[in-house]
């Protein structure tokens, strides 16, 4: 008897554990949730609602005129076809030499790979910092260019031992050997046995890097000059700096708030909604690789 009430108290115990946890799961996704969702209302809200507080988590006087102005604005358009190329050239540049260099260090056979990996290991604890970088980029006749964006952030050491670890775990030693007895190049090994089994860790570069470039805004401001060169993330920045400087001037001049500060206020959501849809489309594509690849990629190799 003594066992099975120890059963029933044990069971009940799990039961109350996986309502807290639900709960506490719940007020987690309220606390995420609401404000997005305030976000997205704000953009597609009339201005008059926005700047009076009537938007909370539903839009008051539905409206597209926010976007309708951001369709229109040459300045985001190509800042949103640069960001694009950035993180569509640099994410494959990024993933080709990841795998490239993971590969080598995670084969056993490889001599000298612990010395290597401790120059990679290295250089995740110091840099050369902001000033040689930028003089490297100068040196390279990178600056105002398109390959600023992309060469100087062109591997990430900690995603290379992601997946170094994810190949060593993953991908049986025997699975080599046979390859090799089977005369497969390296070459071979990589494109008919390495990729095809990586697939969980290929997303999990995919979507570090792609949301990296995507979200690049320092590089951009310190290397790029010209207008038609800059990511989007900049050309907000700039944007959302002009909006400042205009809230100012109009609330100096007026106390009672205009038509034009009210289309800024709502012009501030939008951008940001406007900013966040690729990486939003990005994620459902690759989300049922994603936990996969980092938990194994993660662990100790």
């Amino acid at each position: 008897m003594s066992d099975k009430r120890q059963n029933i108290i044990n069971a009940q115990s799990d039961k109350l554990f996986t309502i807290l946890n639900y709960i506490f799961l719940l007020i987690c996704f309220l606390i995420v949730i609401f404000p997005l969702l305030n976000v997205v209302s704000q953009s597609l809200s009339s201005p008059r609602a926005v700047v009076s507080g009537e938007v909370w988590i539903w839009p008051v006087e539905p409206t597209l005129i926010a976007y309708k102005r951001i369709l229109t604005s040459t300045d985001l358009l190509m800042g949103f076809y640069n960001s694009a190329f950035y993180t569509f050239f640099g994410t494959i540049i990024n993933v080709t030499l990841t795998i490239m260099t993971a590969y080598p260090l995670s084969r056993k056979d490889f001599y000298g790979r612990q010395f290597i990996i401790a120059i990679f290991v290295f250089t995740m604890m110091f840099s050369g910092g902001m000033i040689p970088t930028y003089l490297l980029v100068r040196d390279l006749n990178m600056l105002d260019t398109r390959w600023a964006m992309i060469i100087p952030n062109a591997l990430a050491v900690w995603n290379v031992m992601i997946a170094r670890t994810f190949f060593q775990t993953t991908i049986p030693v025997d699975l080599y050997e046979a390859a090799e007895l089977d005369g497969a190049s390296d070459t071979k090994i990589i494109t008919k046995i390495v990729l095809p089994l990586s697939t969980p860790v290929i997303a999990v570069l995919t979507l570090f890097y792609a949301v990296g470039h995507w979200n690049s805004y320092f590089s951009g401001l310190i290397y790029l000059n010209s207008k038609d060169l800059l990511p989007l993330q900049v050309v907000l920045r700039n944007i959302l700096a002009h909006a400042s400087v205009l809230e100012e001037m109009i609330s100096a001049q007026t106390k009672e708030k205009t038509e034009l500060l009210a289309l800024v206020e709502v012009l501030k959501y939008a951008i940001i909604v406007f900013a966040s849809i690729p990486v939003i489309i990005l994620y459902p594509f690759i989300q049922k690789h994603f936990t996969k690849g980092i938990m194994i990629g993660s662990l100790k190799g």
